[in-house]
């Protein structure tokens, strides 16, 4: 392929069959399959690539509500996402005395936002999403050695010496992104559980514990799903010291080896179970698949540059949130919706600069809510933490009036996207969803017959 841009060439539509732009994904994680799905959707050539040479179940437990609900239910999943999700009434903040201090309440959210919100583990999430896709299309142990970019078209290069060429390149691959100084999380998921092994399995709802620890850097929460596993979690915070001793954990994939000395730190940080026994993290260490605890460092920050040419990013490569909070892999989708959206009305053979005006408006889009869902999430980690602004947060929090917390709340859940090109679902929140520019944009229509020529 020719990708100089120097190079003459005659963009004339009018002789040019039909062509809608192909898009190539790096990177196979929520973000990349969320795009994938809705291009496919869209009956938009796409490819995605991923390094990691399988699939692999890791991760804990995930928080999706009315910001990603009309996105389940336009594409048809709607109910097998319930049926994988526990609903959460609320988030009990406990301390190490295995009591609790405060709840966070989610309850009415239904009227007010349209949708509740339910916990459901990463791995049943993910197959879910990877499952929309036609397996032809996901293609594994496709490393990025390098790429060009220009008038004409992107083209990659991977270490097994292969080559992939498209119109646009977008990086999804944030979570294997190098990392400069952040939040490594210790995450896992225990084998099925009774209740008589975990009470709190017996009970309806999700029972989500964040547990705040009273003189260690540490925070550390548990999750009950659907399926009767436990999903659990902890996280280190990093001061100037520590974060020199994480530096050489930059890079590195979700796994098990990097887990085991941090298991050994937290094992005997108590939990709750609902029942009469005292149990710890160990409990649930010794309860989980090896292949489904692991270890990865995090960074907090929105970047500032999300786009080049033909080139743009998505998710955590291009704003990374502190796990806390909650609120990453919603975000990941709500990028994924608006340039599907902005690739969608892309007119027939765009030229680079038609792509880098559609990748502007994304940014335009998606920055001020990833700038508020980043605050939002700092002030989670705040009040998970151990300082004295922690302390004042949480006791705010405590003695936060109903009303403020509806304001709070506001910020984030009016934010409720939908894919332009498919079937609106209905909101039947009672506090409407916020103006979305992308929703307007119309896919281009073919006015006459295509003629074919070959372009020299």
């Amino acid at each position: 392929m020719e990708i100089n841009p120097a190079v003459t060439f005659k963009h004339d539509r009018s002789i040019m069959y039909a062509k809608r732009p192909k898009v190539l994904i790096v990177g196979a994680g929520l973000a990349g399959l969320t795009l994938g799905m809705l291009l496919h959707k869209a009956d938009i050539p796409f490819e995605i690539y991923e390094r990691a040479a399988e699939i692999k179940p890791l991760g804990s437990a995930m928080y999706f509500n009315c910001t990603t609900a009309n996105l389940f239910k336009q594409c048809g999943i709607y109910e097998e996402f319930l049926a994988l999700g526990k609903y959460v009434s609320a988030i009990k903040m406990c301390n190490e005395n295995r009591e609790l201090e405060f709840s966070v309440d989610f309850e009415g959210h239904d009227e007010l936002y349209g949708a509740n919100g339910y916990i459901v583990s990463r791995p049943q999430i993910y197959d879910l999403l990877l499952r929309q896709i036609p397996k032809e299309r996901v293609h594994l142990g496709k490393k990025v050695l390098s790429m060009d970019q220009g008038g004409n078209g992107v083209l990659i290069r991977f270490s097994d010496k292969s080559e992939a060429e498209g119109d646009i390149l977008v990086g999804a691959d944030g979570a294997y992104s190098a990392v400069r100084q952040g939040l490594p999380p210790l995450v896992g998921q225990t084998r099925p559980l009774s209740p008589e092994e975990f009470p709190d399995l017996a009970i309806k709802n999700s029972q989500f514990r964040n547990f705040i620890a009273t003189d260690k850097m540490y925070t550390w929460s548990t999750a009950t799903t659907v399926q009767n596993t436990v999903c659990w979690g902890a996280i280190l915070f990093l001061d100037e010291e520590t974060s020199k001793d994480n530096d050489a954990f930059r890079n590195s994939e979700w796994g098990p080896e990097a887990a085991a000395a941090m298991c050994e730190q937290v094992k005997d940080f108590p939990i709750i179970s609902g029942g009469d026994k005292i149990l710890t993290l160990q409990d649930l260490i010794d309860r989980s698949p090896k292949e489904l605890i692991s270890k990865v460092m995090l960074e907090e920050k929105v970047f500032k540059t999300w786009y080049d040419c033909r080139t743009v990013l998505i998710g955590d490569a291009c704003h990374k949130f502190n796990p806390a909070g909650g609120v990453g892999a919603a975000n990941a989708m709500h990028d994924a919706i608006a340039l599907a959206n902005r690739i969608n009305g892309l007119p027939f053979h765009p030229i680079a600069e038609e792509i880098e005006d559609a990748f502007k408006a994304y940014q335009e889009e998606r920055i001020d809510w990833v700038e508020k869902a980043f605050e939002n999430s700092k002030a989670f980690r705040t009040m998970a933490g151990q300082s004295v602004s922690s302390k004042a947060t949480r006791y705010i929090v405590k003695n936060m009036p109903a009303w403020v917390v509806r304001k709070f709340e506001r910020r984030q859940f009016t934010n409720r996207p939908q894919a332009a090109f498919l079937p609106a679902a209905e909101d039947k929140g009672t506090i409407k969803t916020a103006p979305q520019p992308s929703l307007s944009i119309k896919a281009p229509e073919e006015t006459e017959p295509s003629k074919t020529t070959q372009v020299v």
